[in-house]
């Protein structure tokens, strides 16, 4: 007799592990339709000429020790010649079982490695620790007069914080005092999403800055000086105060493309080049799927038993046959998504040095946050700091620039070599690197990479509603979920809805509370 057949429509985070825990945990045939040729969605790798782009920029760090146990058993954990007292992810039977045959990434591929972390914030033409540190030189950065405000500021809104905080400016504010705000917030994430702070809800800093705050910061700080207050797990540490973090040799992309590899030798099936045009409906249920061959425009129809969602929510309310409620269809076209560009550039060298003499030419940071208000860049990632088999040549320096933007706006209709004239002239204005230098680049588009807190969204919870009333259908992943996840929070809303079919379980509140529970939040 045949199985079972779950539909999981995208081969990202959420839905390559759907389909893994399916094979390994139920009698469901998983078959995955992916509209790209790639796999791992937004964590995917791009291979240009030997040299990597991870677009976004994905560290491996969870406070799952489900999903980091996952990770580790994909791509196991390098040799790391006695770095085991540094590595905050210490669960003893995954200590010994890596010790016992740890592979090199010198003569193996499949590995996972121990990266250290160095991020900061380029602003003023001055470099500043990210998180903010309260350094002698952060303060002679800032100013003898800004660093007074920025604390009476701070002072004013600990003890007169905004009540009933609506927008991010005022979530932002409570944290931090305006001045600081105004200093190290405002301009970047205005950036990021085209809106003013006013105008974005206060759930996305609830959902992407959580715990920070100053006295988060202060209370790290304290916790490494004082003695026996260190924490080696991932639960007693801030996401953005990490200071190491997992990464696999070749990029993200290695994790989901290992992934699917293990789902097709499981039994499991994932078309590619595929996109999904309708899910058919029939009472309660999600009867079929139907699809379109974007190479031939041959049209198939999927009956499915299970249907799981990682597609953006704007475009899965449009595709379901018959058309849902006209309410439900207005809150579905007001959504909104943030696009996004990187701009890879190889170059001889950067023009910025290491502060101190530490052996290499090349600083030592992960990203770099551009809050330079007169150029359009946002963050710049150093690829070679990432993982050094990033890079075909590893006397060259490959990086990306990122920029935020929408669909068929000035920055995404710029033609390719036009846009890598424009992001080395920006990087060259503002001192980060001497154009001269640059050998050779591309350019990558990614669409609806950033589900938008504004728009229709304070009405999200209606559509919410609607489609959890399908039993058969599962919301998953970060456009699934119209969610701002990392991959890990999209990987465990996957396993969560796995578990849920497992039990019986019917409703779907324990699928939603995937980010959301404070215990579980990546606060910083």
């Amino acid at each position: 007799m045949d199985k079972k057949k779950a539909i999981i429509i995208g081969a990202g985070p959420a839905g390559l592990t759907a389909a893994f825990e399916l094979l390994a945990r139920t009698d469901f045939s998983p078959i995955v339709i992916e509209k790209s040729g790639f796999m791992g969605g937004i964590s995917r790798t791009v291979n240009y000429k030997g040299n990597r782009i991870d677009i976004g920029g994905h560290r491996f760090f969870s406070k799952s020790d489900r999903v980091m146990e996952r990770w580790l058993e994909i791509l196991p954990l390098q040799d790391t010649k006695g770095l085991w007292e540094t590595v905050f992810y210490q669960k003893k039977e995954a200590q010994s079982k890596q010790v016992a045959n740890p592979p090199d990434p010198e003569k193996t591929d499949d590995v996972m490695l121990v990266r250290f972390r160095r991020s900061r914030i380029y602003c003023f033409r001055k470099f500043f620790d990210y998180p903010i540190s309260l350094s002698a030189k952060t303060l002679k950065n800032l100013g003898l007069a800004r660093s007074f405000r920025i604390g009476l500021s701070y002072m004013k809104s600990a003890l007169f914080p905004i009540r009933d905080e609506k927008n991010l400016e005022q979530f932002f504010i409570n944290r931090f005092g305006r001045e600081l705000y105004q200093t190290f917030f405002k301009s970047y994430t205005e950036k990021v999403w085209g809106a003013s702070c006013r105008d974005i809800s206060a759930s996305w800093g609830a959902q992407r800055v959580k715990g920070l705050s100053v006295w988060k910061t202060l209370s790290h700080i304290l916790k490494k000086i004082l003695p026996g207050q260190k924490d080696r797990s991932a639960k007693g540490t801030e996401t953005s105060l990490i200071e190491q973090f997992f990464y696999p040799k070749f990029g993200p992309g290695q994790m989901w493309e290992k992934t699917a590899e293990m789902v097709k030798e499981k039994g499991g099936e994932i078309v590619t080049d595929t996109e999904v045009t309708g899910i058919i409906a029939q009472g309660t249920r999600i009867k079929a799927v139907e699809t379109r061959d974007k190479k031939t425009g041959e049209k198939r129809i999927y009956e499915a038993d299970l249907v799981f969602s990682t597609m953006p929510v704007k475009d899965l309310i449009r595709g379901i046959i018959p058309p849902p409620p006209d309410n439900i269809k207005a809150i579905g076209n007001g959504l909104v998504y943030r696009d996004f560009i990187t701009v890879g550039l190889l170059l001889k060298e950067l023009k910025i040095k290491p502060e101190k003499a530490e052996g290499t030419s090349l600083v030592k940071d992960n990203w770099i946050y551009i809050q330079e208000p007169d150029v359009d860049v946002g963050r710049l990632q150093i690829f070679n700091n990432w993982s050094p088999y990033m890079v075909a040549d590893k006397t060259r320096v490959w990086i990306g620039l990122e920029y935020f933007c929408n669909e068929n706006d000035r920055l995404w209709n710029m033609p390719d070599e036009e846009l890598k004239e424009y992001a080395t002239s920006e990087l060259d204005k503002i001192g980060i690197i001497d154009k001269a230098k640059v050998l050779d680049g591309t350019v990558i588009r990614m669409p609806k990479t950033y589900p938008a807190y504004f728009g229709t969204y304070d009405r999200f919870d209606t559509i919410r509603t609607y489609l959890d009333g399908f039993e058969n259908l599962f919301l998953i992943g970060r456009n699934g979920m119209h969610r701002y996840n990392n991959q890990d929070h999209s990987m465990l809303s996957a396993m969560v809805a796995v578990d849920n079919i497992r039990s019986g379980r019917k409703d779907k509140k324990n699928i939603w509370d995937v980010n959301t529970e404070q215990e579980y939040h990546e606060s910083k």
